[in-house]
């Protein structure tokens, strides 16, 4: 597994990551993130991160090798759940613009499509605390 940068490995340490849990990353970029909350959630679990970069998404795909983790392009304001896909147990979003407070129209979609494609209790882990913060979705 690559390295996490200080931030992001203070991150991973405030997540409340437990085997077989499915989490969803908003504003993955290149997915070193993603990579090692997948690592976390083990082989039963699963991990997807978004982007709206098709660049940075395709830079992760090219990096990533994990079974149980997928890369796709969206914004959180259109981020849905595909087909048969389960819904997730935990959000995390860092550095995310629709998030930031400075665009409340964007925040109030974002955090209904996601509130929509998490379980009940579910919540948004976002870096506006120390290190995060945790914001129900329901």
């Amino acid at each position: 597994m690559a390295e996490l940068s200080p931030r992001l490995a203070a991150v991973l340490e405030a997540l409340p990551l437990r085997p077989g849990m499915r989490v969803l990353e908003v504003g993955c970029g290149p997915g070193a993130l993603a990579r090692a909350m997948a690592e976390r959630v083990g082989p039963d679990g699963y991990v997807l991160g978004v982007d709206r970069s098709p660049t940075a998404i395709q830079a992760a795909e090219r990096v990533s090798s994990h079974g149980s983790l997928d890369f796709r392009v969206s914004t959180a304001e259109q981020f849905r759940l595909k087909g048969r896909e389960q819904p997730f147990d935990l959000v995390v979003a860092i550095r995310v613009g629709a998030l930031d407070g400075r665009h409340p129209e964007l925040e109030a979609a974002a955090m209904a499509q996601l509130a929509a494609a998490t379980v009940p209790g579910a919540a948004l882990y976002i870096d506006r605390g120390d290190p995060l913060e945790a914001v129900p979705l329901h």
